[in-house]
């Protein structure tokens, strides 16, 4: 089983800022694809952004309509950490994020189906 440890959630007010931390272990195939998803109370979990790490690389980030220019996805392969910068976050923001992990994954999906590896999560409360 390969475990997820996230990291940074917690309450701001509209307009904050919070950097969320998804530590992994060492990575064994030459592309992965990696991504962070939420979910609020009553709803399906959505897809926030994705990224493929390819030889150690971030490639190819891709994000939701509703975070682009606001979120920032990235992954430092030294730390085997992804994170996820949130910028001017708003009250709809407010969920529990979940970071995902797809071994050996060449073209990222949006749909949690693929992810055979999750965190625990980490609950985000943007006020208004």
């Amino acid at each position: 089983q390969v475990h997820l440890a996230e990291s940074g959630g917690g309450s701001v007010q509209a307009g904050g800022s919070l950097r969320l931390s998804c530590v992994h272990p060492s990575l064994t195939e030459s592309s992965n694809c990696m991504a962070w998803f939420r979910q609020s109370p009553g709803k399906e979990r959505e897809y926030v952004a994705t990224v493929e790490v390819e030889d150690g690389l971030a490639r190819k980030p891709d994000y939701r309509d509703s975070v682009k220019g606001r979120f920032t996805i990235s992954h430092d392969l030294a730390k085997n950490t992804l994170s996820l910068q949130m910028n001017n976050l708003k009250p709809e923001d407010t969920a529990m994020y979940y970071c995902a992990f797809e071994p050996g994954g060449w073209t990222c999906s949006i749909l949690a189906r693929y992810f055979p590896h999750w965190g625990q999560g980490t609950q985000v409360t943007v006020s208004s």
